[in-house]
């Protein structure tokens, strides 16, 4: 059996409402983050939709962002190597037509490829996270993600 999702990776997250999701998603054997399949997984809008990418806002944001972005690639894919140059071209300007309209002055992006052991995903579909805290609150604590 084909494993697109690692539940193991949700044992940090102190709510187990995510965990309970991916626990689904491994039982329907699926990948959530195909495009046949998003829908019933993720309920967020598309805020931008390409040949080779959808901007969406995620649904389990990390504490601390104003902004939480999944960049999920259309087709299946786990690895670097299989992104075209054409996609990396639009990754580009579909992130930066983002923090545009929204005048994000900064952040952080997170691509998770591979291994999810290794990279602290819960769905091993390559995919980006575009993440950037609220600055104007001087009381805002650091925005942290798990790697490995």
């Amino acid at each position: 059996m084909c494993s697109f999702v690692n539940p193991e990776n949700t044992a940090h997250r102190p709510d187990q409402t995510y965990g309970k999701v991916i626990n689904q998603i491994k039982g329907d054997n699926v990948c959530p983050f195909c495009p046949e399949n998003l829908e019933k997984y993720h309920k967020n809008p598309i805020f931008k939709d390409g040949n080779y990418w959808i901007l969406t806002e995620s649904m389990y944001p990390y504490e601390g962002a104003k902004y939480h972005l999944l960049i999920i690639h259309k087709k299946h894919i786990e690895s670097f190597g299989e992104i075209s140059q054409e996609a990396w071209e639009e990754i580009r300007y579909l992130t930066e037509s983002f923090l545009r309209e929204k005048n994000i002055p900064g952040g952080t992006l997170i691509m998770r490829f591979g291994d999810t052991t290794h990279t602290g995903a819960t769905v091993s579909h390559l995919h980006a996270q575009l993440v950037s805290p609220d600055g104007k609150n001087k009381d805002r604590k650091p925005i942290i993600t798990r790697v490995g």
